[in-house]
C-alpha cells in the first residue's frame, strides 16, 4: 500500500515538475515573442514609478499581452531596479524583452515632445521640441519668452500641453542668482505651489531638471540644493591642499565670482588663478561683478555702468575696498567654476581685462601692472573706435 502511495506521489511530482517546466518555457517564449503593438508608442515613465505600475500601463496600452509575465521576466533578468524615468519609444511588434531593455537602458529619452523652460541671466525662454525617432534628434517647434509683454503663446505650445507624452524640463544657466531662479519658477505654469523662501545665494546647481506637470516648486528647489551640495562636497574633497580658502563655502563664493567674470569655459582656470594669486598676496580682488551684486542684491541686472561713487563706497561686496572675499556668493556657479576655484591653474597672473568688446573673446592676462596697463589701453582704444562708428 505504501509503495503504491509513494509511486503515485512520485508520479504526481513528476507531472508537477513537467507542468511547471512547461509553464516556465511558455513564459520564456512569451517574453521573447513578437509583441502585439501594431504601431510604435511613446511610453512615459514618471519619476518614482515601479515595474509593477509600468507593467499595468503597458498592458493597458496594448504593448504587452500579459503584465505579470512582463514583470516576472524583468525580475528574472534582474532589471526591475533599473527602471529609468523618461519617455521611451516602444517599436511596433516589440517583444517584452525588448520593452524591458528600452525602459531600463537609460540615456536620453527616445521619443515624445519636450517643453524646456530655460532660466537665463536676463529672461525666461520656453522651447518646444520634438524628438524625431528616425534621426534621434530634437526638432525645435517654437521658442518664446512667456514673460514678455504682449507675447502670444504659439499654438503648438497649447497643443503639446494636451499630449500625454509631453515631457517638461527646467534648465538653469550658470551664473543665475537665486532670486532670478525663484522669480522665473513662478512663471513656469506646469509647476505647483509657492516657494517658501528664496534659497541662499549659490546653493542651487545650474543644470537641467526633468519635472512632471504639477510638480512642487519647493521640491524642485530642494533637488537643486541637494545637487549643489553634492557637487561642492566632491570638489572640496578633491581640492588642491594649498589653496587660500578656509572651507567649502569660501570655495562657493570664489566660484560664483569666477562664473560671473567669464563665459568662456576654457579660461575659467586662468581666471581662478588670478583670484587665487591675489588672495595669496593679500591683494584686493577688485572685481566688478561683486560691486554690481552689492547694488542689485541679485534681483535682476544693473542695466548701466558702475558709477565712481559705487566703486568707492565701503560696502560688504565692494572688492575694490574690502579685503578678501565678499560675505556670500554672488550667483549660482556651475560645476566647472566650482572645480576651477579649488583646482586653479598654476600661473603668475594677477591681472586680466577683456580682450575685445565681445565677451565671447575672453580676456588678456598679465603678470605685471605695466603689462596690464598696456592691455587696458588697448581695450580703451577699442571702446573709442566703437563709439566713433
Amino acid at each position: 500500500m505504501w509503495r503504491h502511495i509513494a509511486s503515485n506521489f512520485l508520479t504526481f511530482l513528476v507531472v508537477i515538475v513537467f507542468l511547471l517546466g512547461g509553464v516556465i518555457l511558455w513564459g520564456q517564449n512569451e517574453y521573447s515573442a513578437r509583441g502585439p503593438l501594431d504601431e510604435a508608442i511613446c511610453l512615459q515613465v514618471p519619476r518614482g514609478a515601479t515595474m509593477r505600475s509600468i507593467s499595468r500601463r503597458l498592458e493597458d496600452q496594448g504593448a504587452v499581452r500579459n503584465g505579470t509575465i512582463f514583470r516576472l521576466g524583468a525580475e528574472y533578468a534582474d532589471k526591475t531596479a533599473d527602471l529609468k524615468a523618461g519617455s521611451w519609444l516602444i517599436p511596433e511588434g516589440a517583444s517584452m524583452r525588448e520593452v524591458t531593455d528600452a525602459i531600463t537602458r537609460g540615456g536620453a529619452s527616445t521619443c515624445g515632445t519636450e517643453v524646456v523652460y530655460r532660466i537665463g541671466i536676463n529672461d525666461l525662454e520656453v522651447e518646444v521640441r520634438e524628438l524625431d525617432p528616425a534621426t534621434n534628434r530634437f526638432v525645435d517647434r517654437a521658442e518664446f519668452d512667456p514673460t514678455a509683454e504682449g507675447v502670444e503663446l504659439p499654438a503648438i505650445f497649447e497643443e503639446v500641453r494636451q499630449k500625454a507624452d509631453t515631457r517638461y524640463r527646467i534648465a538653469l544657466a550658470e551664473g543665475v542668482t537665486s532670486w532670478q531662479v525663484v522669480n522665473a519658477l513662478r512663471s513656469v505654469d506646469v509647476l505647483d505651489g509657492e516657494v517658501a523662501e528664496t534659497p541662499p545665494e549659490g546653493s542651487l546647481a545650474p543644470d537641467s531638471y526633468e519635472v512632471v506637470a504639477g510638480a512642487s516648486r519647493d521640491d524642485l528647489i530642494a533637488r537643486m540644493r541637494a545637487a549643489q551640495d553634492a557637487i561642492l562636497a566632491a570638489a572640496w574633497e578633491a581640492r588642491d591642499e594649498d589653496i587660500p580658502l578656509e572651507d567649502p563655502y569660501e570655495a562657493l563664493i570664489l566660484a560664483s565670482i569666477i562664473e560671473k567674470e567669464t563665459g568662456v569655459a576654457s579660461e575659467r582656470g586662468q581666471v581662478a588663478s588670478v583670484f587665487t594669486n591675489r588672495l595669496r598676496r593679500g591683494m584686493r580682488l577688485q572685481t566688478d561683478p561683486t560691486v554690481i551684486y552689492g547694488i542689485t542684491q541679485g534681483e535682476g541686472v544693473l542695466g548701466r555702468g558702475i558709477r565712481q561713487s559705487e566703486l568707492r563706497a565701503a560696502t560688504p561686496y565692494n572688492t575694490y575696498v574690502i579685503e578678501g572675499l565678499p560675505p556670500t556668493p554672488i550667483a549660482n556657479p556651475g560645476r566647472a567654476s566650482i572645480e576651477a576655484a579649488v583646482q586653479p591653474l598654476e600661473t603668475d597672473y594677477v591681472f586680466f581685462v577683456a580682450r575685445s568688446l565681445d565677451p565671447r573673446d575672453g580676456h588678456l592676462f598679465a603678470e605685471t601692472l605695466e603689462e596690464h596697463n598696456e592691455n587696458v589701453a588697448a581695450y580703451r582704444r577699442l571702446e573709442a573706435e566703437q563709439a566713433n562708428q
